[in-house]
Order: C-alpha cells, then sequence, then structure tokens
C-alpha cells in the first residue's frame, strides 16, 4: 500500500495541527537491534510513515538507523515524511530528567526532532532494576505538574512537535488539564475487542485528545494473550468478510476514530495489518464485539495507578 493512501488524523490540541498517520507500526520487542532495523525498512517499504519506540524499548538506534539508511536508499524524500513517536521512561520521571532523556533519545535516533514525545506512565520510579510490575518500594512520588512543564519546554525549544501521554485514566487526564499550559495531543492506552475502555475514549473524544491503541491484536513484547486472536465472535466476522482477525481488530479501531500501533516483523502480516481501509463493518458485527468478555492484559505496578476501571 502507498503511504498517501493511509489516512490522517489532525492533532486537534496541537498549536500548529500536525497530521499523524492513522495506523503506526510498533517496535517494542524482544527481537535483535539487526532484526528491528530490518523490519522498519520493510514497513517504509510496505507504506508505513509512523513509528512508535520508547527508551524502555531499546529501539530507538534500530530505529534512527532504519531511517538513516531509508533516506540513503530513497526509499524517503526527507526525515519530515515520517511521523515519529518516543517515550519517557518511569525512572526519568522527574521534572530534572525529562529534557535530558528527551536528548538521549534525539542522540540515539541521530534525529533533530520526534513528532511526539509521551510521558510512558504515569508513575515515578527510583533508579535500579526492577522486575514488572513494579513493587511499591521502587515507586516514587510523582510530580505530574513538574514533569508536565519540563515537557511543555521539549516541545518550546522545538525537540518535539507535540506532547502528551500514555496510560493515564480520566482523572489523571483531568488533573494534567487543570495545570496545562499544552494539552496533551494523545493519550496511548491499551485498546482492543477485549478492553475496550469506552469510558475513557468518550473522555478523551470530549477533551481534543487523540487516543492511540497499543497492544491491537492483544499482545506485547514483554507480555501477552491470545484473547483477541483467538476470539471466537471475531473469528465469525473476519470469516463474513473474508479477512483475518487482525484486520478486524484494525478496522474496528478505525472505524471509532482511535489510531493504533501494530506490531508485526513478518512481511506479509505487516502489510495485510494495511489493508483496512476499503471495507467496513456492519451493525451486527458492532453487536457481536460489544459481547466480547473485557480483561486487561498488562499491568507495570499497584493497581491503584488505574484509579478507576475506565
Amino acid at each position: 500500500m502507498s503511504s498517501s493512501n493511509i489516512p490522517h488524523l489532525v492533532l486537534q490540541s496541537s498549536s500548529n495541527h500536525q497530521k499523524m498517520p492513522v495506523i503506526g507500526f510498533g517496535t517494542a520487542s524482544t527481537s535483535s537491534t539487526i532484526d528491528t532495523k530490518e523490519a522498519v525498512l520493510e514497513a517504509i517499504k510496505s507504506g508505513y510513515r509512523h513509528f512508535d519506540t520508547a527508551a524502555i524499548y531499546g529501539s530507538e538506534q534500530p530505529l534512527g538507523e532504519a531511517i538513516a539508511e531509508a533516506l540513503q536508499l530513497g526509499l524517503i524524500a526527507s526525515r519530515d515524511e515520517l511521523f515519529i513517536t518516543s517515550k519517557l521512561w518511569c525512572t526519568d520521571n522527574f521534572p530534572h530528567l525529562v529534557l535530558p532523556a528527551l536528548q538521549k533519545t534525539l542522540q540515539c535516533m541521530k534525529l533533530e526532532y520526534v513528532d511526539l514525545y509521551l510521558i510512558h506512565w504515569p508513575i515515578s520510579v527510583n533508579p535500579g532494576i526492577w522486575g514488572f510490575p513494579f513493587p511499591e518500594e521502587a515507586l516514587s512520588s510523582f510530580d505530574s505538574k513538574g514533569v508536565w512543564q519540563a515537557m511543555e519546554e521539549c516541545q518550546k525549544q522545538g525537540l518535539t512537535k507535540l506532547i502528551g501521554v500514555s496510560n493515564f485514566s480520566c482523572h489523571k487526564l483531568e488533573n494534567l488539564l487543570s495545570f496545562a499550559t499544552i494539552p496533551p495531543s494523545v493519550n496511548q492506552i491499551e485498546l482492543n475487542p477485549t478492553w475496550q475502555q469506552k469510558k475513557l475514549r468518550e473522555f478523551c473524544e470530549k477533551k481534543g485528545i487523540v487516543v492511540t491503541a497499543y497492544s491491537p491484536l492483544g499482545s506485547g513484547s514483554f507480555w501477552g494473550s491470545n484473547g483477541v486472536m483467538d476470539n471466537e465472535l471475531l473469528r465469525q466476522i473476519a470469516e463474513a468478510h473474508g479477512k483475518s482477525v487482525a484486520q478486524v481488530s484494525l478496522r474496528w479501531l478505525y472505524e471509532l476514530g482511535v489510531t493504533a500501533v501494530v506490531k508485526s516483523y513478518n512481511n506479509e502480516r505487516m502489510k495485510q495489518n494495511l489493508e483496512i481501509f476499503d471495507w467496513s463493518l456492519t451493525k451486527d458485527d458492532y453487536e457481536k464485539i460489544d459481547e466480547i468478555k473485557q480483561s486487561r492484559i498488562f499491568s507495570i505496578g499497584p493497581e491503584d495507578i488505574w484509579d478507576e476501571e475506565n
């Protein structure tokens, strides 16, 4: 698919109205950096222009190398054709560490700016090597106001075009919006037919915050579940349309007005995940999807991080 065929969403809360491709390519992976670099190059050839990384993924450097090679090969004419998202990790979630963390990310990718920089989780974690989910003793007090002011400073300095958050509940967004000078453009959250987050989606829509779905197919690099891919109702819908379960899930997200970050290093599936724009789900399909039993896949720390069920 040509990159020009992938629809874009305008990020309303930004003063400069950046456009974000509705499907992004995820790089959270346990694969080697060589695999990641090759996968990104293949994704660019397939038409992907939105790439999602994070300090914790270990994929910033291979992503940067792939971008440099894509330019060299003429796969893209300019870095500006790409939309790059990265994220601030919990151990850097302190006001004085935000700017250095983003500078390190840019250095890793050999880029002058990212398009979107997100607070990865609404928690601050003390230095150290901690397992998931984080134990209580790993957590430090999260100065959301101080951290957000530092994020705003990153945008003002041109190191990122937009700023946003990830894994923020309605309550945490409400708090952030009470003092933000620059509101968050995006909230990236776990979202798929088995964890539909209706209340949080509606809240974000009301506030002009674009939702990006991670684990749109119900799995991730450090955790995973086959709840989406093995779901009988989704299988029935896929069969009726002559599509895959992955395509049905991604189409459902697209019709909700949500953007998605999907990861597959398999060339064929990579292409299939973009083939969702020339067909539609029916009313009957929606009724089936509404019946799917709901469960969250991933938690990073104590349950009260979430504040409430969304």
